[in-house]
Parts: structure tokens; sequence; C-alpha cells
């Protein structure tokens, strides 16, 4: 069947076709079933109804699908039914305990990429990752097949770095400190880096406050041939495509699963053309590994696939029991970058001591000298200070990086939380301090979040403890009430 386009321009967060409710009868066709789009090369995409914003000889296309297709609207497409992919078979395979092999994965990626698996299916795909496991052979013939699908960067200069942390801890946004210390003193810096998936922001949510993080593969050329380095988010360049979408499953789901974090983590380095590999792998209370044990043991694994491909890497084992930093949440991390950039006095101390550990790890890679001390000085000097604000006007097109700082703002709707007694902190939840976060509206309301005002020590009764930030009075009272059943900060 033969349909007018029609471009809506909404955001949908896939690919969706809306079809009007003749149509869909006519082709039989259901909302949520699959819709092959032929092009030169087949295109799929989700089916939604909508009579009243496509007629009968329509097809209405989402901002995502309209990227894909790049039709102008009234253009004419041939739209049929899609068979159910063959995929569902291997997810079902894995499903029942059975290894998958290289071509299987490969072929279930693709089918992932192209869109020809709903929502419901991946989400199988990872409940079988979880329940049944994968072996160390799956694990690295998932990351090949997650490369495959995807493009590839590549970057000129002897020392090409990249560093990751596996995340679960509150705050922790050293990223963009490391990369402005790293990338001051000469080191090439092309971060690419995730939105968040159970925390209250990623690195990627943060820069965006102030930077455009979705940058095409020529841009971050552009902006790493000047700078030395880029911030942007990596679901916007096609590396490992694969994975935005089964971190959207994962969000929705709030699933974390080891064998993915593997897959997820190196591919995308892999993809991203580094050479030098720096992983932090927190572990502790509240953290997503309860234990350094457990911390070695996952180390081990990204070990085997580095070797297996070639990267150069180095894994530090930190201590996730605190959040880090003061804030959480897009803004009031950004906040806290800025003021360690700029060596306030206030400025978070935990997270300025770990960025600089971290940088000097790296500088230590790549066989640089008195590396700590570097690391340091880039700080104290402003370099770091002065690299960050090129990268952000780099990324933006422009030099407004003082005119964006100046409109930063936290959530007009606030409520500090007091202590109801006298005593010491004996432990503040990284899980707890996210939930609530995530309750308050972060990361998709950047201005939302929560910022603490002591993670350790004496308090007083009465002494503020945290102050919380919504534009939604609904979300502050659903906040108030999560936090007087779980009780986020425990004192004794």
């Amino acid at each position: 069947m033969k349909l007018k386009v029609k471009n809506l321009n909404w955001m949908a967060g896939r690919p969706v076709a809306f079809l009007h409710e003749d149509t869909a009868k006519r082709i039989n066709v259901f909302a949520n079933d699959r819709l092959e789009i032929v092009k030169p090369k087949k295109v799929y995409a989700i089916v939604d109804i909508f009579s009243k914003v496509v007629k009968k000889n329509e097809i209405g296309i989402s901002l995502e699908l309209g990227k894909i297709l790049k039709l102008k609207t009234g253009s004419n497409v041939e739209i049929k039914t899609s068979e159910i992919s063959n995929a569902t078979f291997l997810i079902r395979k894995k499903l029942s305990g059975k290894k998958l092999s290289q071509s299987e994965l490969e072929f279930l990626i693709s089918e992932i990429v192209h869109n020809n698996l709903s929502e419901a299916e991946i989400a199988y795909f990872t409940a079988a990752e979880k329940l049944r496991g994968m072996s160390k052979e799956e694990i690295i013939n998932l990351t090949r097949a997650m490369v495959k699908t995807g493009v590839k960067l590549k970057f000129k200069g002897k020392f090409v770095v990249d560093k990751h942390c596996i995340g679960g801890i509150a705050g922790n946004r050293t990223t963009p400190l490391v990369v402005s210390i790293c990338a001051s003193q000469g080191l090439i810096f092309p971060k690419t880096s995730s939105r968040a998936i159970t925390s209250a922001a990623g690195t990627a949510d943060v820069i965006e406050t102030l930077a455009k993080v979705e940058l095409s593969i020529d841009e971050i050329k552009k902006v790493v041939k000047k700078t030395s380095a880029c911030l942007a988010w990596g679901g916007s360049l096609g590396l490992a495509p694969s994975d935005d979408k089964i971190i959207r499953v994962e969000r929705l789901l709030n699933l974390d699963i080891e064998a993915q974090l593997l897959a997820s983590i190196m591919s995308k380095k892999i993809a991203a053309g580094a050479k030098y590999l720096l992983i932090d792998i927190p572990y502790g209370r509240g953290a997503k590994v309860p234990n350094l044990k457990k911390a070695k043991s996952l180390g081990k694994k990204f070990f085997k696939i580095a070797r297996e491909f070639g990267l150069n890497l180095h894994i530090v084992y930190t201590d996730g029991s605190l959040p880090i930093g003061h804030g959480f949440g897009p803004v009031l991390e950004m906040l806290d970058i800025l003021k360690v950039l700029r060596n306030e006095i206030d400025a978070p101390q935990d997270l300025r001591d770990k960025s600089i550990f971290l940088a000097s790890e790296i500088f230590k890679m790549c066989k640089i000298k008195n590396p700590r001390k570097l690391a340091e000085n880039a700080l104290i000097s402003g370099e770091a200070y002065q690299k960050f604000k090129e990268i952000v006007n780099a990324q933006n097109g422009s030099n407004n990086f003082e005119r964006r700082v100046a409109n930063l703002r936290l959530g007009r709707i606030r409520r500090t939380i007091y202590s109801k007694k006298s005593g010491r902190i004996k432990r503040v939840g990284n899980h707890e301090i996210n939930s609530i976060c995530r309750i308050l509206g972060t990361p998709e309301t950047a201005t939302a979040g929560l910022k603490l005002h002591k993670k350790t020590g004496v308090v007083k009764k009465s002494d503020p403890l945290m102050t919380l930030y919504t534009e939604s009075r609904n979300k502050l009272d659903d906040a108030i009430k999560f936090i007087k059943k779980n009780n986020p900060i425990i004192i004794a």
C-alpha cells in the first residue's frame, strides 16, 4: 500500500508510524505492531493509530522515524506488514538457558538496531541475560556484534584516552573534570557518555545544561580537532546503536545486567576509537558492586574483553559507599563541577579528590611524569577550567559560556529536610538518593534534584540534612513520602 508522508516532528522516543484507523484495518495491523516501510533499504517502525492527526491516505512519522527516512511531507512510501522476526526464536532459546552463537547474536543485535524488535521483545532478551547469564564467549561476541552494527571513530594522536565509571553512585560527576584536566595537558579525549539509566543524571544530562550534546560524527571530529576533547551524548552518534535501545528498556525495568554492562561499555569505547581506557568500579554498600572481591571479579571480565580487542585497559576500584558531591540532578551536579573548576572554597572536596586521582591514573597509563602533581596543577592554575569553557563553546558553536552559566537555575518548588535528632550519620544511601531525585523529576527536569548538606559526622537536632528541588508540588509530596518511608540518611 502506498501512503503519503506527513512529518509530525513529535518526539516519541523511538521510530513510530501513525496510521488512520481505517488504514490500519485494511492492512490488519494494530497499535504496537511492526510496520515495514519500503525504501531503497527496509525501515521498520512501531504502529500507533491516531485518526485525528492523519488521513486515510497518510502515514504520520515521528521525529525519530523522520531522521531515518529523510523524506518531505507529501512524499509517497510503500508500506506493508512486518513478519515476526526470527530473532524472537533466539530470545526464546536464550530464555531456555541455551547459549547463542556469534552469528545468532549478530542477527539479534542487527534486528534491534533496525527496529524490527519491539520493546517487549527487547525486554525479554534483557530478562534472559539477567536470568540465564552469559558465558565469556557470549559476552565477547555480544560486544563484537554491538561494535559491528554501528559506526567507528578514529582519531590521530599517540594518546587517545577514555574513561568510564560503571555507575550506581549518586553524584560522582568526575567525567567533565577528568576530561578537562587531561585535555588541558595535551591528551586527546573524545568522551561520549550516556544519559541516566537509574541514577539522578548521566554525564550527558549534566553537560546538556550548558552545551549541545547531540553532535554528529563530523561535529565531534571538528570539536576534538579544535579542543582535543568533547563531552557528547553517545546515543546521537550511532556508536553501538543497539545499546541505546537496550538501555531504554533497562531503564523502564530498572535493571542492571552484568553481561549487558560489560558489552555496553566496551563496545562503545572500542567504537569511539580509544587506545587507553580507564574504568572506575566503585564498590560498597549501596553501590552496584557490594564488595572488593566482586569488584575484582568484574574487573577480570573487563580485562578479558579488552585483550580480545587489543585495548590498553587499566581498572581502579574505588569507595562507593557514599554519594559524591553536594548536588544530585543535572543542574545541581553542574554547579558542583563549576565550583571544583573555579577552585571555590565550598567546592565538594570528595569530587575534586576523586577527579584528580582518576586523571593522574590516566597520566600514569600514558607514562607521563609526576601525574598527581600535573592533575592538581591543571585545576589550581585554571587550565582545566579554561579547557572546559573551550569544549562547551565549541559544542555550542558560539562563545556563550558565561551567559549559559548565568542562566542556570534550580527548581522553583523547594523543601529542606531537617534532622529529627542529634547523633552521628551512619549511612547515606546511594540508591535512596537516586530514587528521591527520580521522583522529583530528574533527569528530564534538569532543574530538579537534591542537595545534601552533610554526609558524614555529627549532626544536631534541627540541622538541615537535604534540600529538595522540583517544578511539581505533587512530585515534592511523593518525594517526602518516600523519605519518610525509606529514611535515606541513618543517624544514630
